[in-house]
């Protein structure tokens, strides 16, 4: 049996096709740079990497690149040999609790909940609209990143708002990166053989969060009513003081949706730095100097640390703090300045263990406190497992 999973972002498309008689990955890749100059694609299988520059306006193009290239390529003979696709949805918001079958109906409603994640609903509509054009009878799986977060208690998911806003708007905090918490929760668990644990998760990538996860339930977790609250990000601000939206407003003259649209595009490590969004961008500004690229990387750690020490008390302590997707997979400067800005918890971790990308590994010292794990994102496993749930029922 054979699914796609598809994860869209706001400017990449991953994808991951696999056999999952055996949960081996046949083929994988990485639409990168969608709508930003330079885009490309990288598509691995047989132990080959392709990798090819081209024009990505938008995700609908990169959809059907992404399934002319299966066919080109050899990895299938025809698109008939695709069982079901999954699709990470990041918000269900109060619509959607749990994976579910995508209808035209569906569609309809991820689209009209696009406020809950401005920067990723419009985009995973599109995505799924497209490959319904192309496959309009592959069973299709929404797996939405909120459900994991669905069992926090209220005290964690009320804002100390007017409980109408609650009762009457669904005013509450919804988290996102759930279906890449669940799949760091059954590997850790794998790997110490135990699932009495607290971890802190810290995923950072274009879009980041942090989750203080216990005995493999969500407890809280940095992202909010949307993805736009939390850690500094990519071009997200994170969380800031909402009465700078109405004096921004005042000296620029734009409306609310124009600042939060700032706050959504223009901000975070693009903001500060007013280089890139990319870290990798950033890591170069940084070796040639630029004292912008220098700031943003301390503030984005800074972000993360305070989100860190706050589920460290919430939690009454951690076992294992990992990291993962893109930046946390990958940037070793960037784990190396948050773990060093933890040594007041005892957290330490071996700087020799640190200088790698894209493993998993254990890279914690003998006496640190708590474990310190590198675990690449697989969310793709997890939408595959949900999607192949929904074919055998």
């Amino acid at each position: 049996m054979k699914i796609i999973s598809v994860n869209a972002g706001s400017s990449t498309l991953k994808f991951s096709l696999l056999e999952m008689n055996d949960e081996s990955v046949i083929a994988s890749g990485l639409f990168e740079r969608i709508g930003i100059d330079g885009s490309f694609y990288t598509i691995q299988f047989n132990n080959e990497k392709i990798k090819e520059e081209i024009d990505l306006p938008n995700q609908e193009i990169a959809v059907k690149v992404l399934l002319d290239k299966l066919i080109a390529l050899n990895i299938i003979h025809s698109l008939d040999e695709i069982d079901g696709i999954g699709h990470r949805v990041v918000s269900g918001a109060y619509k959607y609790k749990d994976s579910i079958l995508i209808t035209d109906k569906v569609i309809e409603d991820i689209d009209e909940i696009r406020d809950f994640a401005p920067l990723h609903n419009p985009d995973d509509v599109l995505v799924m609209r497209a490959f319904k054009e192309v496959l309009p009878n592959t069973l299709m799986v929404a797996v939405f990143d909120t459900s994991f977060h669905q069992d926090l208690e209220p005290e964690n998911y009320l804002y100390p708002v007017p409980y109408d806003w609650y009762e009457n708007y669904h005013v509450r905090k919804y988290g996102a990166h759930g279906t890449s918490y669940r799949y760091l929760v059954s590997k850790i668990e794998e790997l110490e053989g135990r699932k009495d644990l607290r971890i802190i998760a810290c995923h950072l990538g274009g879009g980041g969060s942090v989750c203080a996860i216990k005995d493999g339930k969500s407890v809280d977790t940095s992202m909010g009513f949307t993805p736009l609250s939390g850690i500094m990000m990519g071009t997200r601000s994170g969380s800031v003081d909402p009465s700078i939206i109405p004096y921004i407003m005042e000296q620029e003259g734009k409306n609310a949706l124009e600042v939060i649209d700032d706050l959504n595009h223009r901000s975070g490590l693009l903001g500060l730095s007013e280089v890139s969004s990319d870290a990798r961008d950033i890591e170069k500004g940084i070796e040639e100097g630029n004292e912008r690229c220098i700031l943003a990387r301390e503030k984005y750690c800074r972000t993360v640390v305070s989100y860190i020490a706050q589920y460290y008390v919430l939690l009454g302590g951690v076992d294992v703090l990992v990291f993962t997707a893109g930046i946390g997979e990958n940037n070793i400067g960037i784990r190396e300045k948050i773990v060093e800005k933890l040594s007041c918890l005892g957290i330490k971790i071996d700087k020799e263990k640190n200088n790698f990308r894209g493993e998993i590994r254990k890279i914690n010292t003998n006496d640190s406190k708590a474990l310190v794990y590198v675990i690449p994102a697989n969310e793709e496993l997890m939408i595959a497992r949900d999607t192949v749930s929904f074919i055998n029922r």
